[in-house]
């Protein structure tokens, strides 16, 4: 009898497990307390249809089905999780999102796409148009969209991890699965119903592809990924290195504002007008500039509770370091170009994305998302090196995240009389950049021939 014929007593075990997520979450998603049964319903049958995607583009990167019986488990633990979470609410929700859906259903669907609503870019209005036709509770659509790009954000890892490793399939698969399974990724759609997957896995892509030597389609995934969220600009000069290195042409460029043109060019052509589309990100970073931070981990954390300071000048000064930063790090790289290899600009992106929101002010608890995303990347390509740079941020970001949504400090720090009630959190977050950092100078220190993933 031909044994390869019948499924190993592991892959039936996975597949029962993954059944069993998956049964779960068809349970937890039916007894849902908003919508019609029918809308219950069809919020079930899309969440299968992304655990079928998940497999699919597994199954796409070449994995056979001795490997998707396995990677059903964390996908189907990944789903159920979400649905735990898809009833939850959150003040951003009721104050932001579910107004801006109400303004849209009420006004026209896509006809409202020209008025002044939100202060999201217009690829995500498109979103808010569309879904105001569906019989189906705004809250769970918003968050299914988010759910989506967090399958294809941990994509996005696996082909980053692959570029590293091209004959080790268990890791790329691992980024994958952890990737889905990362507390703030699951957190930030399915609790928060926020949309910071929407650029992060462009990013990972837009990554991968420039490290896999392909510079034009970076670039429009980076074009992309700007026009749904500012903080994309945190790994934007990365860009930069990769052209003096010779990985991108001066001439792949002028892709980004092109790409950018055409995300707008439905909401132009629905009647908004250009300066309205162009003033978004404008009008965010002003947004908040009487706040140094907000509960983010940065370096303005450090500043004790109720201590009075002149926001503007802090602000420069956060600035300017950030700024210097950026350009150290590229005049290291450009000096030591000839020793700058792939994994050199994995470790800088990652460099960026926590060394940047760190240092500038008016941050948010979520701006550290690459971040998180990009230091459990390297965890998986560099696991030796890289572990305490992951733990670091993700332990950072996982307490900011509980501070928002429990509306309570995790850690307060008593300084005498003073509290510093984010102050661990910013210690952690430092910490963490002091650790990338020398990673980098270790890895340029080194021979290129010694630059490679199993020699760190």
């Amino acid at each position: 009898m031909n044994r390869a014929l019948f499924p190993s007593g592991r892959t039936l075990l996975c597949m029962a497990g993954g059944a069993l997520a998956l049964a779960g979450t068809g349970l937890r998603t039916l007894s849902l307390s908003q919508g019609s049964a029918g809308a219950r319903l069809l919020v079930l049958l899309l969440l299968l249809l992304l655990a079928f995607l998940a497999l699919l583009l597994l199954r796409l990167e070449g994995y056979g089905w001795s490997r998707l019986p396995v990677a059903l488990v964390p996908i189907g633990l990944a789903l159920f999780l979400r649905a735990l979470l898809l009833d939850h609410t959150t003040y951003d929700y009721y104050d932001f999102l579910a107004q801006w859906a109400a303004f849209f259903r009420d006004n026209g669907g896509f006809a409202a796409v020209k008025l002044p609503i939100g202060n999201y870019n217009a690829p995500y209005l498109y979103f808010l148009a569309a879904i105001s036709y569906l019989p189906v509770p705004d809250l769970y659509l918003i968050k299914l969209f988010s759910i989506l790009f967090d399958v294809l954000l941990a994509w996005g890892g696996l082909r980053l991890v692959r570029v590293f490793l091209p004959n080790d399939p268990s890791r790329p698969l691992l980024a994958f699965c952890l990737l889905l399974l990362l507390p703030t990724v699951v957190l930030n759609g399915s609790c928060w119903a926020q949309c910071d997957a929407l650029y992060g896995a462009l990013c990972l892509h837009a990554l991968a592809s420039a490290l896999d030597r392909r510079p034009g389609r970076s670039v429009v995934l980076l074009a992309i990924a700007f026009s749904f969220k500012l903080q994309t600009v945190f790994l934007l000069p990365l860009w930069c290195a990769l052209w003096f290195t010779g990985r991108v042409r001066l001439r792949h460029f002028f892709l980004f504002p092109l790409t950018y043109f055409f995300t707008i060019l439905p909401a132009l052509l629905l009647g908004k007008p250009l300066a309205d589309i162009l003033g978004v990100y404008i009008g965010q970073t002003g947004e908040y500039a009487a706040y140094l931070t907000l509960n983010a981990p940065s370096v303005y954390a450090f500043i004790p509770y109720g201590v009075a300071v002149d926001s503007s000048p802090a602000a420069r000064l956060g600035i300017l370091a950030a700024f210097a930063m950026t350009a150290a790090l590229l005049a290291v790289l450009l000096v030591f170009r000839k020793r700058v290899d792939r994994l050199v600009l994995l470790v800088s992106a990652t460099v960026l994305t926590v060394g940047i929101p760190f240092l500038l002010p008016n941050m948010h608890d979520r701006y550290f998302y690459l971040a998180d995303l990009l230091t459990l990347v390297l965890l998986c390509v560099l696991p030796r090196c890289a572990w305490g740079s992951a733990v670091l941020v993700e332990g950072s970001s996982l307490s900011c995240y509980s501070t928002y949504l429990r509306l309570e400090y995790t850690l307060p720090l008593r300084l005498g009389r003073w509290y510093v009630v984010m102050g661990l959190e910013a210690l952690m977050m430092a910490a963490a950049a002091v650790w990338l950092w020398l990673l980098l100078l270790q890895l340029l220190r080194r021979p290129p021939a010694a630059l490679h993933p199993s020699k760190c």
